[in-house]
């Protein structure tokens, strides 16, 4: 048997993702603000496309002292030259005026061509690098200790803490580790105090000792009892320290006083909203969507290039045919961004369907809830459903949720029935929220609860779902006093 090579002809069926298509995709999983962004970036490098602005015809009030109408055929130079005579009011109270001036409370008008570049300065807030390095400056050392505190400085994360050890810092900067170790010492007491740590222990011993509160329970407690303190062994705590509960109580009120991060208060990362994709009200009987528009600017095609192509001289074909391709490009563009909006519409109109119960009451009617009922109710693939409720926020009268929030797992009922598993972490919300804070709810208990309200769920499904919620087992969360 011989190999030989052969062409043969076949028929292939296949997708082929476009440019054009990959394009739509990628806009309809976008967020708002990854939108906004992508269609400045597209306005920018495709010159085919421009906002359109709705021109508001505002009347103007005619501020002029003379108004002389212009003759037909009269010259413009013939025109006589307006002259305005200034005079000055006999019933102005000068003295009121000028003592007004002088307080600085008069909304004086400027000149925006003076002053319009004031509009380009942004604000910038202080950050824990520039703020300990002004610090730095600022005090009493030496060469070498200012050298090694801008290693020790820039070496600090987000929470003040020190990322390297002292000896990396002594071989960086070329010194002795017992002048590092001084300069660090130096450094722990700027502002805020307990920055440079190496780890919580000693941010909050740092602190305490600068509160005068060295060799007290606090420092004692800080030292060697973290875990305890964690677990909130007060009485073992009374009896290994030979003090009362009440003495171990107010140390521990000192304590939570601490700032286990002084750093953070220095962060320069700007907080970002959340701003709705779309609203729903309550409107009568039934709910209104409405999309929110608001900042969204609204797509053209240039009449000026498509002027230019009716006008075949005008251009070189190498120039029609760039103008022609970027046309196509902002055509596509223009309908991606239409059909992403009518997408995250029908959408949200089949959730608002599905999740009636919850509009009216909360979530404790959430109901279990899948892509694929959303997506075989508007006719569509769940990929797509997946992509439009991804980073989508919508705004209802029970508050701002993301689309992804009304997609839940059912819990079986102990009637038969089924209840969104959302609707069960609110649940032991509200539990863990009315129980004694001296004898709070085990995991168990709280299963017997749920039990008795219908709701059949696992010790371990408890205990996951109060993890992701934040809430601490029971043993931490009793306060016997």
């Amino acid at each position: 048997m011989t190999l030989e090579l052969r062409q043969s002809l076949g028929l292939v069926q296949q997708l082929i993702m476009t440019p054009q298509l990959q394009q739509a995709i990628k806009l309809l999983q976008l967020s708002r603000l990854e939108l906004l962004e992508a269609i400045q970036e597209e306005m920018e490098m495709n010159p085919v496309l421009e906002e359109q602005v709705v021109d508001e015809d505002e009347a103007e009030p005619d501020l002029r002292l003379v108004e002389e109408k212009e003759e037909p055929g009269k010259n413009v130079d013939d025109l006589t030259e307006v002259t305005i005579e200034e005079r000055t009011r006999d019933d102005v109270d000068w003295e009121s005026y000028i003592s007004e001036y002088n307080t600085g409370n008069m909304d004086t008008p400027y000149d925006e061509r003076e002053f319009g570049f004031l509009d380009n300065i942004v604000s910038t807030g202080t950050n824990l690098y520039s703020y300990l390095m002004w610090q730095l400056k600022m005090s009493n050392l030496d060469e070498e200790q200012r050298e090694i505190g801008v290693f020790i400085i820039g070496n600090l994360n987000e929470g003040g803490y020190l990322e390297i050890t002292l000896e990396e810092v002594s071989e960086a900067a070329g010194y002795p580790l017992e002048k590092v170790i001084e300069t660090l010492h130096i450094i722990q007491m700027f502002d805020p105090v307990g920055v440079a740590a190496r780890d919580v222990r000693e941010c909050l011993l740092i602190q305490a000792r600068f509160q005068n509160l060295g060799g007290t329970i606090v420092e004692k407690l800080i030292m060697d009892h973290l875990a305890e303190l964690e677990d909130r062994k007060y009485d073992q705590l009374a009896k290994l320290l030979s003090v009362s509960v009440q003495d171990v109580l107010m140390a521990v009120s000192i304590i939570r006083g601490l700032d286990p991060k002084p750093g953070r208060s220095y962060s320069d990362e700007e907080t970002i909203y959340v701003t709705p994709d779309i609203y729903v009200y309550k409107d009568g009987d039934g709910y209104q969507i409405i999309q929110n528009e608001d900042g969204m600017p609204k797509l053209k095609i240039s009449s000026y290039y498509k002027e230019l192509l009716r006008n075949r001289d005008q251009a070189s074909e190498s120039a029609k045919a760039y103008i022609q391709e970027k046309l196509k490009s902002a055509a596509w563009l223009i309908k991606s961004i239409q059909q992403r909006q009518k997408t995250i519409y029908r959408v949200t109109e089949s959730i608002v369907r599905f999740q009636r119960e919850f509009f009216d009451n909360g979530i404790s009617r959430l109901r279990p809830l899948v892509l694929r009922d959303v997506a075989e109710d508007i006719e569509m693939h769940e990929s797509t459903v997946s992509r439009v409720t991804t980073n989508k926020y919508v705004q209802t009268p029970q508050g701002l949720f993301e689309l992804k929030f009304f997609f839940n797992s059912a819990i079986s009922g102990t009637d038969g029935g089924s209840i969104a598993s959302e609707s069960v972490r609110d649940q032991i919300r509200k539990i863990v929220n009315s129980e004694d804070v001296t004898m709070p709810y085990s995991d168990k208990e709280i299963v017997d609860i749920l039990r008795r309200m219908n709701i059949k769920v696992a010790r371990r499904t408890v205990a996951k779902y109060r993890e992701s919620m934040g809430i601490l087992p029971s043993r931490k969360r009793k306060n016997p006093y």
